[in-house]
């Protein structure tokens, strides 16, 4: 098992040291659901919740959240995004409404925790859209699917 790197020797919290790290080009892609009942994914695919464009505001959402990953997780380091991606597809057999983020920089840090905010806070918002009409639905199975970059190189999730 690799050490835990935001600790240090006495076992404190800390921001771990990227200024000696070479710069290189960063990827990461997450994914995540929202599951919901068939009535409230029909009001978002016909367009009727009456908070508007489900989907396009959780889109706008989940990109916003990227840059502000390094206000909301403590240990995160302000990174100068070069792309960000955020789908948001309908799955009507299931029903639920998939979010797959993708994030890319060119930095001495990667971009899994933009990559999980944005999948998170896209997925959060649908929720606040549509919640006057179903409050049972559920967020879920939110994963890093791969990543590339940096001294540790590329990674895909096994499925």
């Amino acid at each position: 098992m690799t050490k835990l790197t935001h600790f240090n020797a006495a076992g404190e919290a800390h921001m771990v040291d990227v200024g000696q790290k070479p710069e290189s080009a960063r990827r990461a892609v997450a994914a995540g659901v929202i599951t919901m009942r068939a009535g409230t994914l029909r009001a978002i695919v016909e367009g009727t919740a009456k908070k508007g464009d489900v989907l396009g505001v959780a889109r706008l959402a989940g990109i916003m959240a990227t840059k502000r990953t390094a206000d909301l997780i403590p240990l995160c380091h302000p990174l100068s995004l070069t792309h960000v991606n955020v789908e948001l597809t309908t799955v009507e057999s299931e029903p639920q409404v998939r979010c797959t983020a993708t994030v890319e920089t060119h930095d001495r840090t990667g971009v899994e925790m933009e990559a999980l905010t944005a999948v998170q806070v896209a997925l959060l918002t649908v929720y606040d859209m549509c919640k006057a009409i179903d409050r049972e639905m559920t967020i879920g199975s939110v994963a890093l699917l791969e990543k590339s970059g940096g001294k540790s190189g590329p990674w895909r999730r096994n499925e």
